[in-house]
C-alpha cells in the first residue's frame, strides 16, 4: 500500500457490491461498478498521453461519469483540475494556459470555444454532458480497464483548485494526497460517519465542499451518497426520510425552512445536518432547531486548507461560531500587522498549520512564501477570535472576499471587467447581506464626468465576461467613490451605505 489517494480511499472498495451512489431515476451504482467505470476512464487518460503528475482539466456537469474522473486520475497518479461549470471560455482559457493540462474534458456545448486554447497548450479535448454522454464516455465504454495503480507519495499532488486573489489573478492551490486523505479520515471520525450512513449530496463536485469533503468522507466510511445533480427542494424533502446526513450551504437550509413540509417527522431518521462554505445566520440555526429538533453543525474551511474547525458532533453547537480546531490542526489568532499571537477574545488574523494545509500555489513560489509564516502557519486572510471555551468566530475577511450562495467571489476580478465599461470611471464591488445567498454582489460605479453609464448594457457585457455567480445583482451609480487620506477606496463605508440593497428580496427559491 502506498500513501496515494487511490490506495487509501478508493482501492478498499474495489470488490464491494455495496451501493456507493443512489442516483434516483438513474438507479444505484455500486462501489465496484463505479471503480470499474473509473478504471476504463483511466485507460482513456493513458491513451491520450496522461502520465503520473500530468493535469486533467474537468469542466462538466455533475454526473456519475464526471465524478469517476476523480477516481481515474487518482488511479494513474494524474492531477485533477476541477473547474466551475459557470466559468466562461475566457476564464477557462486562463486556467488551461496556467496549468497546461494534458487533457480537457468539457461539456459538448463548450467544445468549440475551448478546443483552440486547449490545443495551444498541447491538450486533447473530449466531451461529457450532464447525462454522462459524450466522446469521453464513448471512449471509456470501449476501453479495457486499466489494471495497475500508480504508486504515489503522500506529498505528491492530487489536485489543483483555483481560487482568485485580490490582485485579480487566480491562484492554483496545490492539494497533496496527504492533505485530502488526512482531512477525510479526521472528519469521518469526528462526525461519526459509518457504512450505515446515507449522505444527501446536492453540492457541486468542482468545489472542495462537494468533492473533497462530502465524497471523501463517504469513501472513507464506505457510506452511500444520495447523488443529486443540484439542489432540488422536492427531491431533498423526499430524500430526508431515507437518509441519515446532509451537507449543504446556508442557502439549502433557508430554502428548506421556507417549505412547511419540513418538520420533525420528516427528519426523524436524520442524525446530522452540516453547513459550510458561507456563514450560517444564527436565526437560521435557531429556526431549524425549533422546526426539526436538529442543531445544524457549522464548520470552517477554505480551498487551501480543506476543513480547519468544526462544531462538535457530541457537545454544544454554538450558533455564530465555527467550532474548535480539528484534531491535529493548529489554529492561532495573530496581529495582522505584526504576526504576533493574540490573547483569547482578541480579534485578528486566522492562521492554520496541519496536514490539511496545501503545498503552495502552482507556479507562484513568491506568493506561496508571502502567505506562509516561517514556522509553517498559513495566513488564511480571514479575521476571527476564540472565546473562552475555545470556539472560533469568523468576524471578517481581510481580503474583501464575498461569499454568495457558498461561492467565493473576489471583487477585484469583477472590478477589472467593470472598469472597462463605457462611461465608467472606476468601480468598487462589495458584498452586502442577502436573505437567501448570505451575501449579494453590489457594484458601485463612479461615473465619468458628465456621463451616465448604461446599466443594462453593462449588465449584458458582464454576462459575457463573468460566470453567473460572480455577476453583480445590483448596480449603483455615484459621482465618486469614498476614499481615505491615503487614497484607498473605503469599502467598509460602501458596505454600510448599501447594506439594505437587498431588503426587498424574499428569501426562498424565487429569490433575486
Amino acid at each position: 500500500m502506498t500513501d496515494g489517494l487511490y490506495s487509501q480511499l478508493f482501492a478498499p472498495h474495489q470488490c464491494s457490491e455495496g451501493t456507493f451512489l443512489d442516483c434516483g431515476s438513474r438507479g444505484l451504482v455500486t462501489y465496484r461498478a463505479f471503480l470499474e467505470l473509473a478504471s476504463r476512464q483511466a485507460k482513456v487518460l493513458r491513451d491520450h498521453g496522461v502520465a503520473s503528475g500530468d493535469r486533467v482539466a474537468l469542466q462538466a456537469q455533475k454526473s456519475v461519469e464526471a465524478l469517476a474522473v476523480y477516481a481515474a486520475c487518482a488511479q494513474i497518479g494524474a492531477v485533477l483540475l476541477p473547474l466551475n461549470t459557470a466559468y466562461t471560455p475566457d476564464e477557462v482559457a486562463y486556467f488551461l494556459k496556467d496549468a497546461e493540462p494534458r487533457l480537457l474534458v468539457c461539456d459538448p456545448d463548450a467544445e468549440r470555444a475551448l478546443t483552440p486554447t486547449a490545443q495551444t497548450v498541447g491538450a486533447a479535448t473530449l466531451t461529457l454532458d450532464a447525462d454522462g454522454r459524450g466522446t469521453f464516455a464513448d471512449a471509456a465504454q470501449a476501453a479495457r480497464p486499466c489494471a495497475d495503480i500508480v504508486p504515489r507519495a503522500e506529498d505528491d499532488l492530487a489536485a489543483i483548485l483555483y481560487t482568485s486573489g485580490t490582485t485579480g489573478r487566480s491562484k492554483g492551490a496545490m492539494m497533496t494526497n496527504r492533505n485530502l486523505v488526512s482531512n477525510a479520515r479526521t472528519l469521518t471520525d469526528l462526525w461519526a460517519f459509518t457504512g450505515d450512513d446515507t449522505l444527501i449530496h446536492a453540492l457541486p463536485i468542482f468545489h472542495t465542499h462537494g468533492l473533497f469533503v462530502a465524497v471523501n468522507v463517504a469513501l472513507c466510511a464506505g457510506a452511500r451518497l444520495r447523488f443529486m445533480q443540484k439542489f432540488d427542494l422536492d427531491a431533498i424533502l423526499g430524500a430526508l426520510p431515507q437518509s441519515t446526513a446532509m451537507m449543504g450551504v446556508p442557502t439549502f437550509y433557508s430554502r428548506l425552512l421556507d417549505d412547511p413540509r419540513l418538520d420533525r417527522s420528516r427528519t426523524a431518521d436524520m442524525r446530522l445536518f452540516i453547513s459550510g462554505s458561507a456563514p450560517l445566520l444564527a436565526e437560521t440555526h435557531a429556526s431549524f432547531a425549533k422546526r426539526t429538533g436538529h442543531q445544524i453543525l457549522e464548520r470552517y474551511g477554505m480551498t487551501e486548507t480543506n476543513m480547519i474547525t468544526s462544531n462538535p458532533y457530541k457537545g454544544t453547537r454554538v450558533a455564530g461560531t465555527v467550532g474548535m480546531p480539528l484534531p491535529g490542526v493548529e489554529v492561532r489568532i495573530t496581529d495582522p500587522a505584526t504576526g504576533a499571537p493574540l490573547e483569547t477574545g482578541e480579534r485578528g488574523a486566522i492562521e492554520v498549520r496541519g496536514p490539511n494545509v496545501f503545498k503552495g500555489y502552482w507556479k507562484m513560489p513568491e506568493k506561496t512564501r508571502e502567505e506562509f509564516r516561517e514556522d509553517g502557519f498559513f495566513v488564511t486572510g480571514d479575521l476571527g477570535a476564540f472565546d473562552e471555551t475555545g470556539y472560533l468566530s469568523i468576524v471578517g475577511r481581510a481580503k474583501d472576499l464575498v461569499i454568495s450562495g457558498g461561492y467565493n467571489i473576489y471583487p477585484k476580478e469583477i472590478e477589472l471587467v467593470l472598469d472597462t465599461m463605457p462611461d465608467v470611471l472606476e468601480s468598487a464591488v462589495i458584498g452586502v447581506p442577502h436573505p437567501d445567498l448570505g451575501e449579494g454582489v453590489v457594484a458601485v460605479l463612479a461615473r465619468q464626468a458628465d456621463h451616465n453609464p448604461d446599466v443594462d448594457e453593462i449588465r449584458a457585457r458582464a454576462a459575457g465576461a463573468l460566470a453567473g455567480f460572480k455577476r453583480p445583482r445590483r448596480y449603483v451609480l455615484v459621482d465618486a467613490l469614498p476614499r481615505n487620506t491615503m487614497g484607498k477606496v473605503q469599502k467598509a463605508a460602501l458596505r454600510e451605505m448599501f447594506a439594505d440593497a437587498f431588503a426587498d428580496v424574499h428569501a426562498g427559491p424565487d429569490a433575486d
